[in-house]
């Protein structure tokens, strides 16, 4: 029988990679952390704040995303949104995760090349 641990390993190692696709996805929509973190747990993509914030801050060095203080409210919050680039890394992985899921496919139901 496969440990819980082996199996949660394996998910953990899925979804880190979906997580910044969907990141991406989702901050078309300007957003800040904490909303970033329940709108991904709705969509099914439940991702700890200490894995999520350092992973910001890395789409955010690296281009893909553009942030903002919001100083209005009460307590000033960083909002991020999906840049140009980000936009164009987005469309280049969203092809390639569909390549995936069309090779995955096609290797349950036996189709061979």
């Amino acid at each position: 029988m496969i440990s819980e641990e082996v199996l949660r390993t394996h998910l953990q190692e899925l979804r880190r990679g979906t997580v910044v696709v969907a990141s991406l996805l989702a901050l078309r929509q300007p957003g800040y952390g904490y909303a970033l973190l329940q709108r991904l747990a709705g969509h099914g993509f439940p991702v700890d704040a200490n894995t999520l914030y350092p992973l910001l801050r890395r789409l955010e060095e690296q281009g893909l995303l553009t942030s903002e203080w919001n100083t209005e409210e009460s307590r000033p919050r960083k909002f991020y949104r999906t840049s140009a680039d980000g936009e164009t890394v987005l469309a280049r992985l969203l092809d390639d995760l569909a390549a995936v899921q069309t090779s995955v496919t096609g290797l349950i139901e036996g189709a061979d090349r």
